[in-house]
């Protein structure tokens, strides 16, 4: 009797295996078993992300025609208007080619530098229902709305616009949704939270922007709620939301002053020294105009005070809310007593984010613990009054379902006590994100003070999750700090079982090396690495240490990916004055041991030097970025000599090297020393040139 085999299984299962696999490198090689898989493989690829150099038209792959998601916004040379180039035959044959290669295309993101760009792809794909558009170029000099006039025209079934990556004035959308009403009737998903913007959108515009689009379900915008600006959002603004886009499930309202995600000041108290023109009565009105919401974030900057009585409103108003995220609301959970309040109330919430929260206390973490009982991600960021204590019995109330964890520039959280707070949950966590900031590296673990306790099953009923009432003891110490004890299964893991990815903050100048000290030694299926660095580098001393400690994190078998975000790091890119050290010599100090790590991605974002509007890769960076051996992909978000590059044509491994100026403004014309169009054809001749084993 002949075996049973995986071939043996009928087509729609094998066909549902396949289209479950996300791992680009594992669908090549699930193609290459035999022709049955291989045309799977291809039936069940809908999104495709195209690199190369946008001259090879006999390059675009033609086998990927289930293709519906295209991402054609990196082809080389990155950020060059696409259909300009020059090509040996009519421009427009790339526009041609790309439509007969991905005839079923309803999802594109394109670099649109020039309004010509879609005027020439849009009428490709008449079925087009999502578009993104990407420049971080500075705008022509063209009228109004010009340049969205090509979406409205050519795309019949648009549903969704991505203008989150593109910069643009916010003058220009207002009058193309007033000129096309139908079409703007039609739109369901509307992302305007552009990074690139100062002040963003006005309230007026705000309010044109839902009077137009009636049928959105998802809303986002950048805006400004500092009442010292014109057009800052306030009660009115709120209540046109709810009132024009009643269908709304998603909203996203964000002040411009956080979208540059740059860590604030843990010293501070929380409170701006203005206030929010929000009322409770004005978020009151929008909860209740907006029934169906499912992913709510406010994201103020100013302060928003007394706010929990209306966040038990938006319990009962948005039942089917799961996501919420708040910046510079005050009084979200005071926990007075034993009787949960305000955002404790919302028990559905799979994901929480609190930001800069004034008086979030560590009782109430415990009340958000007890009440929020699905929670799988939990964010905290800038709150100054919650301590290891607090923290740790939030995390191991929520043990059974909290798989995600950020803490952030709160004083008494350091990379220590973070870790320390999460010693119950550490087998659980699958994604963490700390500060490396090392107080309390010398202090060793206090012995276990005389307590107070209750049970905590004698609160309440409403406490016993799933029918398993576990032997729980709230413990008050002496000092009056909160903490958990648990009877069952309460032996501290050591092992981060579960932790694939670590994203870390660190400041310029501060060593790498203590990471596994605080308590991150164990981590045997770490993937990726994520590492940003803020600080001005100038008035700084040359580092005494070689290497800023990249070499440690050798210790991690499993690690494939890094990322390096050093862009808001500030230093002297060109000529630093004397005594001084330039970007160079840190650069040198930053990679040096990054040779040992077995990596086969690295993303890059060169420090800056914010006066000349500079991020190079620098020589030490890329001799030394060269000597890792194992590299595949190296993405450099910056400049960079040709010289410099040609170091990389050198490695065996690597496949795919790209040079992205993805920061505002993007240099309009590179220098004759940087990377050219010509100097991108030579470094991707040479490349092209190599043999590579697999």
């Amino acid at each position: 009797m002949a075996a049973t085999t995986i071939n043996n299984l009928p087509d729609v299962i094998l066909s549902n295996i396949c289209a479950a696999i996300s791992d680009t490198r594992a669908r090549n090689s699930l193609s290459l078993v035999n022709r049955k898989f291989h045309s799977l493989e291809r039936a069940t690829r809908t999104s495709i992300t195209l690199r190369g150099n946008a001259r090879y038209l006999h390059m675009i792959p033609i086998c990927f025609r289930s293709v519906t998601d295209l991402d054609i916004s990196n082809l080389s040379p990155w950020g060059h208007p696409l259909l300009t180039l020059p090509t040996p035959s009519d421009p427009l044959l790339l526009a041609h080619r790309l439509r007969q290669a991905f005839p079923l295309t309803t999802s594109l993101t394109i670099y649109c530098r020039i309004p010509l760009t879609l005027e020439i792809l849009l009428p490709q794909w008449p079925g087009l229902r999502h578009v993104k558009l990407v420049r971080w170029h500075q705008r022509l000099q063209a009228p109004l709305g010009a340049e969205f006039i090509p979406l409205f025209e050519h795309c019949e079934c648009l549903k969704s616009i991505d203008l989150s990556n593109f910069y643009f004035w916010t003058e220009d959308l207002p009058p193309v949704l007033r000129a096309y009403p139908e079409k703007s009737a039609n739109l369901t998903c509307l992302n305007l939270l552009t990074t690139s913007f100062t002040e963003g959108f006005k309230a007026q515009e705000i309010r044109e922007i839902t009077a137009a689009c009636p049928g959105l379900n998802k809303l986002l915008v950048a805006c400004t709620f500092d009442p010292r600006y014109i057009g800052f959002v306030n009660d009115e603004t709120l209540s046109a939301i709810a009132t024009n886009c009643p269908k709304l499930t998603l909203l996203h309202l964000v002040d411009t002053s956080s979208l540059a995600n740059e860590r604030g000041d843990p010293d501070s108290d929380g409170f701006t020294a203005e206030d929010a023109s929000v009322s409770r009565e004005g978020l009151i009105q929008l909860f209740s105009g907006l029934p169906l919401l499912e992913e709510l974030v406010l994201d103020v900057c100013k302060n928003v005070r007394d706010s929990g009585p209306v966040l038990e409103v938006l319990k009962s108003k948005c039942s089917s809310l799961k996501v919420l995220k708040l910046g510079q609301f005050h009084g979200v959970c005071l926990a007075i007593g034993w009787q949960l309040d305000g955002v404790s109330l919302c028990g559905g919430l799979e994901s929480l984010s609190i930001k800069n929260c004034g008086d979030l206390s560590d009782m109430g973490l415990v009340a958000i613990g007890r009440g929020c009982r699905r929670l799988v991600k939990f964010e905290l960021e800038g709150c100054k009054n919650v301590t290891v204590d607090g923290l740790r019995t939030m995390a191991a109330l929520r043990r059974e379902t909290l798989v995600e964890m950020k803490i952030s520039c709160c004083k008494q959280l350091g990379a220590v006590a973070s870790c320390k707070a999460l010693d119950l949950v550490r087998d659980r966590i699958e994604k963490l994100h700390i500060d490396c900031v090392w107080d309390g590296l010398e202090l060793t673990e206090s012995s276990e003070s005389k307590v107070r306790s209750f049970d905590l099953n004698e609160l309440n009923d409403e406490d016993d999750e799933l029918g398993l009432r576990k032997k729980r003891k709230f413990c008050l110490p002496e000092g009056g700090n909160w903490h958990l004890q648990i009877k069952e299964n309460g032996v501290c893991c050591k092992t981060w079982k579960r932790l694939k990815c670590l994203s870390l903050w660190i400041e310029v100048g501060q060593l790498l090396t203590p990471l596994p000290i605080v308590g991150l030694d164990d981590c045997p299926v770490l993937e990726e690495i994520r590492i940003k660095m803020e600080g001005d580098s100038r008035g700084r001393q040359k580092p005494s240490d070689r290497a800023f400690g990249l070499s440690c994190l050798t210790r991690y078998p499993q690690l494939t990916k890094l990322r390096l975000e050093f862009g808001e790091t500030i230093g002297y890119a060109l000529t630093a004055p004397g005594g001084e050290t330039d970007l160079t010599l840190w650069d040198r100090f930053f990679f040096n041991g990054i040779g040992n790590l077995r990596l086969n991605e690295l993303d890059y974002w060169p420090a800056q030097d914010r006066d000349v509007n500079q991020r190079s890769l620098t020589l030490p960076a890329s001799g030394l970025i060269a000597q890792c051996l194992t590299l595949r992909k190296l993405i450099i978000h910056g400049t960079a000599h040709e010289h410099f590059m040609m170091f990389f044509t050198r490695m065996p491994n690597v496949r795919d090297v790209q040079l992205r100026e993805d920061y505002y403004p993007a240099p309009a014309d590179d220098s004759t020393t940087e990377m050219r169009e010509d100097s991108h054809r030579r470094f991707e001749d040479a490349m092209n040139r190599r043999r590579i084993a697999d």
